[in-house]
């Protein structure tokens, strides 16, 4: 099928997010794939998929093409973004072309990665933009002028922070410290303290309602079930939102180091504007409760969670697109390092 559009993407570890010129988010969906290991046939891509995880039979295998922000399955990634692309879509004669967000710290092999993989889903041309450019832009900062912003964009697989000045990115740092980080640390707290094995759907929820990096002084708490270690059978105990802080402890203190080394890095006359201008955190990430109390208390700089943190990367892929004409074609350093805006 042909396309005629113009998107921008969130290629994200744990979901795509799709802007589509002229209309907004169209899409928004898990980044994982369904597939028959015998016969290769996809059954199912997005929320459909997702349901599979950790329930499939021996010859249906349910994955997440991409790890840490990058690709790690460049098949499964292309037929992803293909049956993305066709579920909002209807006919066209021309192809889209596609603006991709990118961690900051990716290679060019990994970049010629997602170029391939956007081209192979039925693009004309691919286009790329550092992931927190257009947080920056999609969270209303203006980075255009001659002063310091600094942007916290914690996604799925990896954190990205940068300091923005006249459309640039004057110092950065991208760990592999985010979302499915809290996940898995609640899965090693769980089986620490509780003798109890839970999956990364049930983690993933109790992150969700309970999840908090400083103290909150009403307590919650929710029944989770699990298989007991011990006995070997399912078992249901209660878990408290004052246990999430022993949970994040390690997670946390790699984020605060990550934000803190790219602060000492930074021009003394950037660092300036940061303490007046305050730290803006974006990614699905920012949504575990008193994210920006934590930084804010840990660097004496005010910090703010953008509204909807979760779009904001997409949002701003899509504001971009205004300036696709601008660029010059078949070259990714200046798709992705241009001064667009």
């Amino acid at each position: 099928m042909i396309f005629g559009k113009d998107f921008g993407i969130d290629l994200g570890t744990s979901n795509v997010i799709i802007y589509m010129k002229g209309k907004g988010i169209v899409l928004r969906e898990p980044a994982v794939v369904a597939v028959d290991k015998n016969t290769g046939k996809l059954l199912g891509v997005g929320l459909e998929a997702q349901k599979m995880l950790g329930r499939t039979p021996g010859n249906i295998i349910a994955i997440s093409p991409l790890q840490d922000g990058v690709i790690s399955d460049y098949e499964m990634t292309e037929r992803m973004l293909r049956e993305f692309i066709r579920k909002i879509t209807s006919f066209s004669l021309l192809k889209p072309r596609l603006l991709i967000t990118i961690p900051g710290n990716i290679t060019e092999v990994q970049e010629r990665a997602v170029i391939d993989a956007g081209m192979q889903s039925g693009a004309r041309k691919v286009y790329l933009i550092e992931e927190t450019v257009a947080a920056a832009h999609g969270a209303g900062l203006d980075i255009a002028q001659p002063a310091g912003r600094m942007l916290v964009d914690i996604g799925g697989g990896t954190t990205d922070i940068a300091v923005l000045s006249l459309s640039g990115v004057v110092e950065s740092s991208s760990i592999n410290i985010a979302g499915n980080s809290f996940d898995e640390a609640i899965i090693k707290y769980v089986k620490r303290k509780h003798n109890i094995l839970i999956g990364e759907r049930t983690a993933e929820e109790i992150k969700i309602n309970l999840g908090c990096v400083y103290h909150n002084e009403r307590d919650a708490s929710m029944e989770v079930r699990g298989r007991c270690m011990l006995t070997g059978l399912p078992k249901m105990f209660t878990i408290h939102s004052d246990e999430m802080l022993d949970a994040f402890t390690d997670v946390t203190e790699d984020l605060l180091d990550a934000i803190r080394s790219v602060l000492e890095t930074t021009p003394p006359e950037l660092v300036a504007d940061i303490a007046e201008n305050g730290i803006t955190v974006t990614g699905g990430g920012s949504l575990v409760r008193g994210i920006d109390k934590l930084i804010e208390a840990n660097t004496n700089i005010k910090t703010r969670v953008a509204e909807e943190p979760e779009t904001c990367a997409a949002n701003g892929a899509g504001k971009a697109l205004e300036w696709l004409n601008d660029m010059q074609e078949g070259t990714i350093n200046l798709a992705r390092r241009k001064q667009m805006m």
